[in-house]
């Protein structure tokens, strides 16, 4: 995948990144362009990891890739059991 991702797509491909767990995304309405990710466990009760990126990072596959990746081995390594996963092509 080597075009642009819109908010939607990288919406879309960060909830696959974390499943079975919850994620949760929004964009601030300040206007800055960042995009909020929020892990939950299974009951959307205990906040297990949180990374705002910025748009030039949600949009560009490779470094979403690697965001994401970052925070799938760090739930690994607290450990949580996530469904294998990788970038949409």
């Amino acid at each position: 995948m080597n075009a642009p991702l819109r908010f939607n797509e990288a919406l879309l491909i960060a909830d696959r990144a974390f499943q079975p767990l919850h994620c949760v995304a929004w964009a601030p309405q300040d206007g800055s362009g960042m995009l909020s990710l929020t892990v939950l466990d299974r009951t959307s009760t205990r906040l297990l990891d949180r990374t705002q990126l910025s748009s030039s990072t949600y949009s560009d596959p490779a470094r979403l890739a690697e965001v994401l990746e970052a925070s799938r081995d760090a739930l690994s390594r607290q450990g949580f059991a996530l469904e294998p996963w990788s970038m949409p092509e």
